[in-house]
């Protein structure tokens, strides 16, 4: 609408250009705030109007604010992205005059649940199932039989997964469900993201708050005086300008090899340049690094189906070649079962229409362990596939995420990692790890990667004068690393604890000169190893813990904090194990007494779980 539309008596140009001006730099759902914000301002202002002086309002009717539903957001997070997204979706919800809370599942009360009014859940899923470690301890409130009615409550769940999973998103689904058990309506349908979220986990979000920006609009021109906004409209908070959409590219220092000659694995020591990225990170976080596929694993997959790496595609909106898109785009190594549905459809194979089947969960969960994306189109030819057709059934890369190893107090500018490199054979062919292969084979000095900082908050290091257990085995030891380097440039005086394993003393002892030193000077006060193959009877960390359970025990009694890092198939359940034998033999406890010692450890923070 143009100012000539209005008449000279309805708004003068000076309330024009203010108006205007407004309009231009609203969001949609901000709109729709301001609109019941006008509307309540227009019917006071009509009801003074009847009179020669406003009518005073009834004592027992003053005018107030709406009431609000309240809104809390919970999020379950390994890697942080559903932190990012569930504070995100706090910044639209405040934008439309809600003021929500959001808290981490480690941090929430279980106990204010039967009195919330809008529940919005964002979590990822652990391995096959399982919820993230921090959030263990809601699911397991939420799943028995202490959960109360939620009849009031309404709720939306985003779910993320990892579609080369077969329980894909099961923590979303296990929370969805038991809400809907325990008598809560949903607010909106849930949604299951792949690692590629990006996308979906938007668009749920800007259907969620279209609807709850319409309840508060209505709620706001019910009212004389709506309810003040819990953000400033359109306002984000400072962001680094470094981050996973927009990774640092940071230049390699040094990339040697840790692990001695006769080895029977090998385990990198690589350094890369911070300098002028104004990234930050604190011991215990990870770095996210963005790699980049084998070229022979590339130019294999397009000899296979006779297709040139100059043949376009578009990724996301880009105009790229096939060839690069393979390289840095997508997923050409895990198979996924959106892939073989994709490759069954193309192939017309019977064999790959039987595992794609909803009851083949089993037959396509080992189908998958034993074939990449080349062994199936090799093993399934399909003829006259196009770079497209080809490029619609793969996922995109995504970054792999490593313990950072140092310390910015003891390198500043610098960030340090500890790799071990995937190698194995397959249909006897030699494979490589994406990110791994990538850093042992095509990451030399002055060779350049994108990189970002991934914090960690529930791997933080204690305070100066607190004594510190630290269990790990391989590149476990990289956070470790980390934790000793801060201490020791902050002067610290607490006491600190190594066990540490590895195959074989000779070869496989990583940074044993730097523990050497950092004992000799008192960093370190304690240092027990395991070498699982020195000997005939397997010996691993969990046995020293065992051995010194006594130790083990006295130290937690003084306050210590646990730290475990390393393996989560088989080195976090033994060390678990371990740790509850310790507390029931030492303690004084029964099984279930010491498992619910360790559970309690871990509510508050001092027993810390990094494990993949």
């Amino acid at each position: 609408m143009t100012r000539s539309e209005f008449s000279v008596g309805m708004i003068t140009e000076q309330q024009w250009a203010k108006i205007n001006d407004l309009a231009i730099s609203l969001q949609p759902d901000q709109a729709l705030w301001i609109s019941g914000y006008f509307a309540g301002l227009a019917r006071g202002a009509r009801a003074a109007a009847e009179g020669d002086r406003p009518a005073p309002l009834p004592a027992a009717a003053p005018v107030a604010a709406p009431a609000l539903r309240s809104l809390t957001i919970l999020y379950g997070s390994e890697t942080g992205n559903s932190a990012a997204l569930a504070h995100a979706l706090a910044e639209r919800a405040g934008a439309i005059g809600l003021t929500p809370t959001v808290s981490d599942m480690a941090d929430y009360k279980s106990r204010r649940l039967k009195d919330e009014q809008d529940l919005v859940v964002i979590t990822s899923t652990h391995g096959e199932g399982d919820p993230p470690q921090s959030a263990a301890d809601f699911f397991e409130f939420l799943e028995g039989r202490k959960a109360p009615r939620l009849p009031e409550l309404r709720y939306a769940v985003l779910a993320l997964g990892d579609s080369t999973y077969e329980r894909y998103c099961e923590g979303g689904k296990r929370i969805d469900r038991r809400l809907a058990e325990l008598g809560a309506t949903a607010l909106h349908p849930r949604v299951d993201c792949d690692v590629d979220y990006d996308e979906p986990a938007a668009a749920w979000t800007a259907a969620l708050i279209e609807r709850l920006g319409k309840e508060a609009a209505a709620s706001a021109a019910s009212a004389a005086v709506p309810a003040a906004p819990g953000a400033s409209p359109g306002v984000a908070p400072a962001a680094s300008a470094y981050g996973k959409k927009n990774p640092f590219p940071a230049p390699v220092i040094d990339n040697l090899v840790l692990t001695g000659r006769g080895s029977s694995k090998q385990t990198r020591h690589v350094e890369f340049s911070l300098d002028g990225s104004g990234l930050a990170f604190e011991p215990g976080d990870a770095l996210g690094i963005m790699p980049r596929n084998d070229p022979g694993l590339v130019e294999a997959l397009l000899g296979t189906l006779a297709l040139s790496a100059d043949a376009p595609v578009t990724v996301k909106d880009r105009a790229t070649t096939l060839g690069e898109a393979l390289a840095a785009d997508f997923e050409i190594t895990a198979t996924t079962p959106r892939f073989v549905e994709h490759w069954a459809e193309l192939s017309g194979a019977a064999e790959l229409r039987a595992l794609a089947a909803p009851d083949a969960a089993a037959e396509r969960a080992a189908f998958l362990k034993t074939h990449h994306v080349i062994d199936v189109v090799r093993r399934f030819p399909a003829a006259g596939i196009g770079a497209e057709a080809l490029a619609a059934g793969l996922r995109p890369l995504q970054p792999r995420l490593y313990s950072i190893a140092s310390s910015l107090a003891a390198a500043p500018d610098e960030v340090h990692l500890t790799v071990s490199t995937v190698r194995y054979t397959l249909h006897g062919e030699p494979r490589c790890g994406v990110a791994s292969g990538h850093l042992a084979e095509r990451a030399p000095p002055e060779a350049v990667l994108p990189v970002y900082v991934q914090a960690n908050p529930h791997f933080r290091l204690a305070a100066d004068d607190v004594p510190i257990i630290m269990i790990g085995a391989g590149t476990g030891v990289a956070p470790y690393r980390a934790f000793m380097q801060e201490r020791d440039a902050r002067g610290a005086e607490g006491r600190s604890w190594l066990f540490f394993g590895e195959r074989n003393f000779r070869t496989d002892f990583l940074y044993q000169t730097e523990w050497q030193d950092l004992l000799k000077r008192g960093v370190l006060s304690r240092m027990n190893v395991a070498f699982s193959r020195d000997q005939a009877a397997k010996t691993y960390v969990q046995h020293r813990l065992i051995e010194h359970g006594r130790e083990v025990w006295s130290w937690l009694q003084d306050g210590a904090h646990l730290y475990l890092c390393g393996d989560a198939e088989r080195l976090a359940p033994d060390v678990r194990a371990a740790l509850a034998a310790i507390i029931a033999e030492h303690g004084g406890l029964g099984p279930e007494a010491a498992e619910e010692h360790l559970r309690e450890l871990q509510r508050d923070r001092r027993f810390h779980i990094d494990v993949y």
